[in-house]
């Protein structure tokens, strides 16, 4: 018997699974993955990862010698267990399929998901701006969920290749075993990704840092350039009368010309220095 429900409908189908599964789910405590001597049994959570930013539904899968139930956890999660499912003649089948067609495409989005990152990176390259930041976090995020729900899936596929109660055919085994191998290529590209996000951002502070230090550094050269000007300034404002270019007729056109020369000088010093 093979049967889509959900949870609030596996009652009605309690006199069919084993009554340990029963209490597992009555009491609502599932490990992710268990394997018995007549029974698999085993929870995830099913992301639609075309579609960031959606919940994930758990699903329940249970798999005996006659039985293949799908116990999912609301309407959305009915219908996306539905769409994946093809109409086969035996449960193996049917659940290899299931899978198969869970993954189908993944590999695609991912590559989609690796351009987008790429052209965010090139574009923050370009010209900085205050979202670029959110993006990295948000990126981040979604490789988060991508890394949970592949590993899990993955250690799932692990398990069910061990085939230790023998509900699987050699084929079935098989078949499992490349779904398997498929799972951990999407995870080893998520946590790729993952790193390449990481670089990003570590790159990203970088060049605040190197745009912070030339704001300093232009600081620092306008107070040089400026700090003997400012002690001829606090010089000649104490206004002695000894002084004897207070009463030249040129004094004031020749300190205009001597501050000029000054600043020119020391910027000329600071360019050859390569400071400015």
């Amino acid at each position: 018997m093979q049967k889509i429900l959900y949870m609030d409908e596996a009652e009605g189908y309690f006199e069919w699974i084993d009554p340990k599964v029963v209490a597992y789910i009555r009491n609502g405590h599932t490990e992710t993955f268990e394997s018995h001597k007549n029974f698999i049994l085993f929870v995830f959570p099913m992301y639609d990862i075309h579609q960031v930013g959606l919940a994930a539904n758990n699903i329940m899968v249970y798999l005996d010698h006659e039985d293949l139930f799908f116990l999912c956890e609301g309407q959305r999660g009915y219908h996306r267990v539905c769409s994946l499912i093809s109409k086969e003649e035996t449960n193996e089948r049917v659940m290899c399929n299931f899978f198969q067609n869970l993954l189908k495409n993944d590999m695609d989005n991912l590559e989609d998901l690796e351009c987008e990152i790429a052209d965010g990176e090139m574009a923050a390259m370009v010209r900085f701006h205050d979202n670029y930041i959110h993006q990295i976090i948000s990126y981040r995020k979604e490789l988060l969920r991508l890394k949970r729900y592949y590993e899990q899936l993955d250690a799932i596929l692990d398990s069910l290749t061990l085939n230790e109660n023998h509900l699987l055919t050699e084929d079935g085994v098989r078949h499992i075993t490349i779904l398997s191998n498929r799972t951990t290529r999407y995870l080893n590209s998520v946590l790729n990704l993952r790193d390449y996000v990481t670089q990003m951002r570590e790159s990203y502070q970088s060049q605040i840092d190197i745009e912070q230090n030339n704001l300093m550094r232009l600081f620092t050269v306008v107070t040089t350039v400026f700090q003997p000007l400012t002690l001829l300034v606090g010089w000649y404002g104490m206004n002695f009368s000894f002084m004897p270019e207070i009463g030249w007729k040129y004094a004031y056109p020749v300190f205009i010309a001597i501050s000029i020369l000054i600043c020119i000088g020391m910027l000329v010093y600071f360019k050859k220095k390569k400071w400015v």
